[in-house]
């Protein structure tokens, strides 16, 4: 089935197109949430609230902030999953090795190719700014900019949502070759 593969900077309404794309889908629609709740944090939690009230009622969502690719791949024909987001994953599993990364990325890849699901990936653009002066801040951002260059490559559509506008550019641009690794 189709992968769809939406990303932007921060409140661009990536999301926003997200769910749009995903109302027009027909069948049942899994709204995967890959933030985790800190009651500490009562800006984070505002955020967790404004996605939750936008979505409709018939919605199923879960909860995944680490084991992504084994709850896709519980994923069936007939349904449409929307991951949001992709970023918010990645550092929820940061701390992994990078042949551990690596593993995990070969395997969420595999499960995505094989899904009978429609699927809407929704990932966030960190790469357009200043290179992180922290360690822990590039690895985050060149994982995410890897991911999300491995994902389009084998997505059949992909949107960059910036400025009010959604972006088709699989209509407007050139793909690339599909990466051969995680150094991109």
């Amino acid at each position: 089935m189709p992968i769809t593969l939406i990303t932007g900077p921060s409140r661009s309404g990536k999301s926003e197109w997200a769910e749009h794309l995903a109302r027009s889908r027909s069948g049942s629609v899994i709204y995967v949430a890959t933030a985790q709740r800190r009651a500490d944090d009562a800006e984070w939690q505002a955020r967790i609230d404004q996605h939750q009230q936008r979505r409709p009622a018939d919605w199923t969502c879960l909860e995944e902030p680490v084991n992504l690719a084994a709850l896709l791949a519980t994923a069936a024909a007939g349904e449409c999953w929307l991951v949001d987001a992709l970023g918010t994953w990645l550092a929820n599993v940061l701390e992994q090795d990078e042949d551990t990364w690596q593993s995990t990325v070969a395997t969420l890849l595999a499960v995505l190719r094989s899904s009978p699901a429609d699927l809407i990936l929704v990932a966030e653009e960190t790469g357009w700014g200043v290179v992180p002066a922290y360690p822990l801040g590039r690895i985050f951002r060149d994982r995410l900019g890897s991911l999300t260059r491995r994902i389009g490559a084998i997505a059949q559509s992909v949107y960059l949502v910036t400025g009010g506008y959604a972006l088709d550019l699989t209509q407007l641009g050139v793909r690339l070759p599909e990466p051969d690794g995680a150094t991109e």
